[in-house]
């Protein structure tokens, strides 16, 4: 059963619900309130996993933000029963960052501004013959997600960066070019 705000399910109020009884955009499961979640229970916005009242969790009830694992309370834990926030662990060590400090911050807003995601929406007006062919269901969906490889869109948004960003990056605490070139595939200049 779909709706006028194309929502499938029962009892969902706002837009693009899958599953039932939830409120907000974008949910897939049941029993959401928020945005973005998948799983059910969740009272936050873009959780995975189950009962989770904070922000950008994965796992179960949590109710801190961005925590991996069960039953945290704390932010960016990754392990069950945390109520604290551990210090940035940056190239395989500890530093003494907290994950809010204005370095951090930087780092995250850098990258997310430069290194685009490997999942790209593309629009049936903007897809290649070829993109089509391989993708019958654009002609349902109005598009598909491009996939695009992780070190590919790592290079892509290198390249964008100025020397100034750059040199932001290699100065970062630990910094290790084989640690860097291993997961971004960046290799130093």
């Amino acid at each position: 059963m779909t709706d006028k705000n194309n929502n499938t399910g029962y009892r969902n109020t706002g837009n693009c619900n899958t599953g039932y009884y939830n409120s907000g955009d974008y949910n897939s499961g049941n029993c959401n309130s928020g945005y973005y979640n998948s799983g059910d229970y969740n009272s936050g916005n873009r959780n995975s996993g189950n009962y989770n009242t904070g922000y950008y969790n994965s796992g179960d009830y949590n109710s801190g933000y961005r925590n991996t694992g069960n039953y945290n309370t704390g932010y960016y834990n990754s392990g069950y029963f945390n109520s604290n926030t551990p210090k940035v662990r940056l190239f395989n060590k500890d530093t003494e960052l907290d994950f809010n400090s204005d370095v951090m911050n930087k780092m995250r807003e850098l990258i997310s501004d430069k290194v685009k995601p490997i999942l790209t929406w593309i629009t049936s007006e903007n897809m290649s013959e070829d993109e089509k062919a391989k993708n019958p269901i654009y002609e349902t969906t109005g598009g598909y997600l491009r996939k695009q490889d992780y070190k590919y869109c790592w290079q892509k948004g290198w390249e964008e960066m100025d020397k100034k960003e750059r040199d932001f990056i290699i100065s970062l605490p630990n910094f290790d070019w084989k640690i860097f070139e291993e997961i971004t595939g960046i290799k130093q200049e």
